[in-house]
């Protein structure tokens, strides 16, 4: 038994997309309050899901520049942590949520304005243009 394969449109195949994407939440350059410990809470999820460096200012004083990759959420502040990258150290750190008394979102958003649909355009370009061995790729970070 052989299957027989449906070649397919290109409108017949956006016509078939059935769930819209979202919009990004754009937190470049946002500095969030942290006074109680519900924001603390939501500003790290929104770190966590940042696709860019954020600054750490600890209660000591001690700025930290990371990328937040891990969290650990406990029953209190003291037993939640944020796991992350520094460019200053090769190994992942850590640090506690109740040590934390400022979160700012400095590094550029590496999501930010990428689309799936930007993706699939640049691809029939290159398709129309006759090129051959043609993948979508994503763009290069620096």
């Amino acid at each position: 038994m052989t299957a027989e394969v449906q070649k397919y449109t290109r409108e017949q195949i956006e016509s078939l997309e059935l769930a819209p994407g979202f919009e990004r939440e754009m937190l470049e350059g946002w500095v969030p309050a942290v006074a109680s410990e519900d924001e603390l809470k939501t500003a790290l999820e929104k770190a966590f899901d940042y696709r860019g460096d954020v600054t750490l200012t600890l209660k000591s004083g001690e700025k930290i520049e990371a990328y937040i990759f891990n969290r650990t959420t406990g029953d209190t502040l003291a037993e939640s942590f944020v796991q992350y990258f520094t460019p200053k150290a090769e190994e992942k750190r850590a640090v506690s949520y109740a040590d934390i008394a400022r979160i700012e979102f400095t590094g550029k958003d590496r999501a930010a304005g990428k689309h799936w649909e930007d993706w699939v355009k640049a691809y029939y370009e290159k398709k129309a243009a006759g090129e051959q061995h043609i993948g979508l790729q994503p763009d290069a970070l620096e």
